[in-house]
């Protein structure tokens, strides 16, 4: 599992996650007189911060995902194993593995040094219930997921009659105004009223309501006043509706309960 032979009586740094963190520490130690083993259950880095523009059709996936392999290959005293991690022996200095790529699983990795970066896992705040009708906009899966929904949510009123229905489908909620929802709602009605308007026949994409629901008094509400402020007024003119004040109490396959 190593780069090279030759690099064997070198010490071992097992990085675990090849997502920011993991993949800097392995970066930086370019050069130094170790061997690395990059571990990873995906075989791509994941830009986090675009995802929603994937989610949203903005960018392709492969733009926001590239191969580990790829982005070392000039660092020689590194090496990528596609596995999942399931467990630490910290007194035999091992790493448990499953799932490789050729189908083996309960392999030990042995180390002299370990880093653990493997993320985070996506939060719904004690209501674990409602992933199912909220996917997470964390990985490549939930945003290639979210931008299935999205898309089909105009193609089904596309093709409604019963127009309390096809409003309903037009109707996009968002819930919490920070970074990630500010930047999400932001997209869906920028596509609404820009990038889909002159591709159906019988709706208006323009008409399509993008509801961002906050249980706090602003949008942002890490950043300065006067920057939420702006916000909030940039997206009020993209269409969006800021619903402040509101806490989401239910999630359902039909609707929001606040």
């Amino acid at each position: 599992m190593a780069p090279g032979d030759e690099s064997q009586s070198l010490p071992h740094v097992v990085v675990v996650g090849g997502g920011f963190g993991g993949l800097q520490t392995v970066r930086k130690l370019r050069g130094a007189p170790v061997r690395v083993t990059l571990v990873d259950r995906q075989n791509f880095h994941l830009f986090q911060p675009l995802a929603y523009q994937v989610a949203t059709g903005a960018l392709s996936a492969v733009e926001i995902a590239t191969p580990l392999r790829q982005i070392l290959r000039r660092q020689k005293n590194a090496d990528v194993l596609l596995a999942e991690v399931t467990g630490f022996d910290l007194e035999r200095r091992s790493v448990r593995l499953d799932e490789l790529a050729n189908g083996e699983g309960g392999t030990d990795l042995s180390y002299d040094t370990l880093v653990v970066a493997g993320g985070s896992a996506y939060s719904y705040f004690g209501h674990d219930d409602w992933a199912p009708f909220a996917p997470e906009l964390k990985s490549l899966e939930g945003a290639l997921e979210l931008r299935a929904r999205l898309l089909t949510a105009f193609e089904a009123a596309e093709v409604e009659a019963d127009e309390d229905r096809r409003k309903a489908w037009l109707t996009f909620v968002v819930v919490g105004a920070g970074p990630t929802g500010v930047e999400m709602a932001g997209q869906i009605a920028e596509i609404a009223r820009g990038t889909l308007r002159h591709d159906f026949r019988a709706i208006d994409t323009r008409t399509a309501r993008v509801l961002l629901v906050e249980a706090g008094d602003r949008v942002l509400a890490t950043f300065p006043a006067r920057l939420s402020g702006r916000a909030a007024r940039s997206l009020e003119r993209l269409g969006v509706t800021p619903v402040l004040g509101t806490t989401v109490v239910g999630v359902t396959a039909d609707g929001v309960e606040v």
